[in-house]
């Protein structure tokens, strides 16, 4: 698959991820309403449905970049940086996005925004002090990938819409929690299956979304990284950077699950390997990316 194809496909993968939550949100919203006899949750669900896709495709950036502390970067406070980027973004064809920065010990990286005229390349201080220019080249070519096949739109959406499916699903259980008791006492089996149906789905939806996110997540670095060697011609630079990154000792502070997919390894330190362990990986294994790298023939 090429990288134009793949930036196709996660258009499609857009619309689809908005169209999916939008009914998933009113469906639950009327389940919810049937177990605890209140119509106004229906409204309320698709009131808060269509506000948070309109936030989430317009702002998304914007928060992500507020919950990771991270500020512009002119072109005067950092100009090889600006330059190193400028020199990729040539030979990409991309629009060159804005920078900012992360004063953070902790080497990462990520990229956000809508689309690539609208983009964003953060990156922390740590890692600009240890890695050279060559990782850095790789590390900063893994972002343009992203930005250039739309993978940060997906990742950015995907980042905000979990968040309000945990948001709703704590609303509506504490809703049960105050309301279920208000209403008439007549407890029929359909009536009670219906309330069954809607504790399950509190409880178990916010997982299902955090699946779908580390599984978005995951496919997405293999991709970034393949096209990201590709760009520089040299897939050691990345395959070292990655290693240089999963190696350090320093703790990324203001990251949390709902932005670790975003980084270019997870700033959470994930080291299980297990099976099952992997389905809540945001990241692959870092030994498989760096392998997948060094077996690349250019």
């Amino acid at each position: 698959m090429t990288l134009y194809n793949q930036s196709d496909k996660n258009k499609r993968k857009t619309w689809f991820l908005f169209s999916s939550f939008l009914i998933f949100v009113m469906a639950v919203g009327y389940v919810f309403s049937l177990a605890f006899e209140e119509p106004a949750i229906v409204y309320i669900a698709v009131f808060i449905s269509f506000l948070s896709a309109f936030i989430s495709y317009w702002f998304s950036d914007k928060i992500v970049l507020s919950m990771s502390n991270a500020h512009e970067l002119k072109i005067d406070d950092n100009r090889e940086l600006y330059r190193l980027v400028e020199n990729l973004c040539i030979t990409t064809g991309s629009p060159l996005p804005k920078i900012y920065m992360i004063d953070d010990l902790a080497p990462n990286a990520f990229a956000t925004g809508r689309n690539p005229k609208n983009a964003v390349i953060a990156v922390t201080t740590g890692l600009l002090e240890k890695l050279d220019r060559s990782e850095l080249e790789g590390v900063i070519a893994h972002e343009l990938s992203h930005i250039k096949s739309y993978d940060i739109l997906i990742a950015t959406l995907t980042t905000i819409l979990v968040g309000m499916i945990v948001i709703l699903s704590d609303i509506f259980v504490r809703w049960a929690f105050f309301r279920g008791g208000s209403k008439s006492s007549s407890k029929d089996g359909s009536k009670i299956l219906i309330i069954i149906i809607a504790v399950i789905l509190s409880i178990l939806a916010p997982i299902f979304a955090y699946l779908m996110q580390f599984a978005i997540s995951r496919k997405r670095e293999f991709l970034a990284d393949a096209d990201g060697a590709l760009t520089t011609r040299y897939p050691e630079g990345l395959a070292r950077a990655l290693e240089k990154i999963s190696q350090d000792d320093n703790q990324l502070r203001a990251v949390n699950k709902a932005t670790a997919h975003l980084y270019i390894a997870s700033p959470l330190k994930e080291k299980k390997k297990a099976f099952f362990a992997k389905a809540f990986m945001t990241h692959p294994p870092i030994e498989e990316r760096i392998s997948a790298l060094r077996g690349m023939e250019l």
